[in-house]
């Protein structure tokens, strides 16, 4: 089980897609998504999220990231942040966003 105080350490927040694009050199299909944080900065993240969206209607989209891990190494760029969502039956992603439309970089809790 995971302690309260565990949970807190967690920094998720709400950011908007500014681009997608796509990354061909990812080990699985994915796009290359930058987003804007607000006062967190602008931060690019890896996404499979290929199975149910088109990268030309990522953008202005607002979603829900953990902000606070260590840069990652995927393929030939550093991922800042991880993009949640719901993964399904057959492993497509579903993203998590506001229900409506909010200040980029308020922390989800």
């Amino acid at each position: 089980m995971l302690s309260w105080s565990e949970f807190e350490k967690v920094e998720m927040h709400v950011g908007t897609i500014l681009s997608a694009e796509d990354f061909p050199k990812a080990k699985n299909p994915a796009f290359k998504v930058t987003i804007d944080f607000g006062h967190l900065g602008i931060r690019k993240s890896s996404a499979q999220i290929t199975k149910l969206y088109k990268k030309e209607d990522l953008v202005g989209k607002q979603i829900i990231a953990v902000t606070n891990f260590p840069p990652k190494q995927i393929a030939d760029m550093m991922s800042e942040c991880l993009i949640l969502g719901v993964i399904g039956i057959e492993k497509e992603v579903t993203l998590l966003t506001p229900y409506r439309k909010v200040i980029n970089g308020l922390r989800v809790g």
